[in-house]
């Protein structure tokens, strides 16, 4: 049988190790947190990264504990809407869920180390690096230049038992910051994001709720709601922290999947679907094709695509966030929605 390590036991780890055909790999997963997480945001699971999840066996029991999130629309900072967008059934899941869902699916046959790697275990086989923006794997095999940035963006996001409202659901463009509102399992999902000095590591839930009240207080009274409501027990704050662009996610008998390879800005919210599209491309593969082969084919399929998604968050980020052209951005997004409302009536009932 051949030998793959993956190292980390995440979402695109775990989608790996589900995916892999145990007759043909013994296969080990190296994770350093001691057990699954007990808090953790909703993530929106496209169609892709549902089919990911059908692919690993358990779409089913996800839609099951996830809300469908329908419509939602980008709204200025009081609250009105610019652009409704519709989800179609997009789902919103729960990271814990996603992580039980996908630790149960692992065979049994899996080996499961539980320590931290901060030096790469030789003769292993093949190296998948699914060890997360600050991945071992790609510093150590890609070197210092492919260290993972950070960003001037802190991230916050939490949950609320409150149901969700269906009128305030979306994200609102303030002046250098954003907030968005969406369901969650057994209440509401939140985020926010905006310039900040907090950090890079360590940073104090507690003191980033409170910056965030501070910050969004003159902004729409669902904003002011959510942040009311929420604990820094059911609440994340980071720092958002991109990858460098690789000419490639393979080198030699290494192989990077998920945010190890393309960590993005999260505005355009497809970071945990890309992860699971890479696992279980790269799993198809080599269950089919000779190693060097299905590395090769995986690399193709997924580097350009996810730097274009990369790049694309990106832009997303500097448009939502916009200091200066705040201004100039909102007059825009006025226009098309005065646009929007007079090419509705036009075509209207008897028109």
């Amino acid at each position: 049988m051949e030998t793959i390590t993956i190292v980390g036991g995440g979402i695109a780890g775990l989608a790996l190790a589900a995916a892999l055909d145990p007759s043909r790999f013994h296969v080990t997963v190296y994770e350093k947190r001691p057990g699954l997480p007990t808090v953790g945001t909703v993530l929106a699971m496209w169609p892709n990264a549902q089919r990911a999840l059908a692919r690993v066996g358990i779409l089913g029991q996800a839609r099951a504990v996830s809300p469908v999130l329908g419509s939602g629309s980008i709204r200025n900072a009081a609250g009105e809407p610019w652009i409704t967008v519709n989800g179609g059934e997009l789902i919103g899941m729960s990271r814990v869920d996603l992580l039980r869902l996908l630790d149960s699916a692992v065979p049994a046959t899996v080996r499961r180390v539980n320590r931290q790697v901060k030096d790469l275990p030789a003769g292993q086989g093949l190296m998948v690096g699914a060890d997360g923006v600050h991945s071992v794997v790609r510093r150590q095999v890609w070197g210092a230049a492919a260290d993972a940035r950070v960003t001037s963006c802190l991230a916050l996001r939490g949950t609320i038992p409150a149901p969700v409202d269906p009128d305030a659901v979306g994200e609102y463009w303030g002046r250098g910051d954003l907030f968005g509102i969406a369901a969650s399992p057994g209440g509401t999902n939140w985020y926010a994001s905006w310039r900040s000095d907090m950090g890079p590591s360590g940073i104090d839930v507690a003191e980033a709720l409170e910056q965030a009240r501070q910050r969004f207080e003159g902004h729409a009274p669902a904003i002011r709601q959510v942040l009311a409501a929420a604990v820094p027990e059911l609440s994340l704050a980071q720092r958002i922290w991109t990858t460098p662009p690789l000419r490639s996610y393979v080198r030699g008998a290494a192989v990077l999947v998920g945010d190890a390879a393309h960590a993005m800005t999260p505005n355009l919210g497809r970071g945990a679907c890309e992860s699971l599209v890479d696992a279980v491309v790269l799993a198809d593969l080599l269950n089919s094709l000779p190693q060097e082969k299905a590395l090769a084919a995986y690399n193709r399929q997924r580097r350009l695509r996810t730097r274009a998604l990369s790049r694309a968050s990106a832009v997303m980020m500097l448009v939502a966030l916009a200091d200066g052209a705040q201004p100039l951005r909102d007059r825009v997004l006025n226009l098309a929605r005065r646009r929007n409302a007079r090419a509705a009536v036009a075509s209207g009932p008897g028109r």
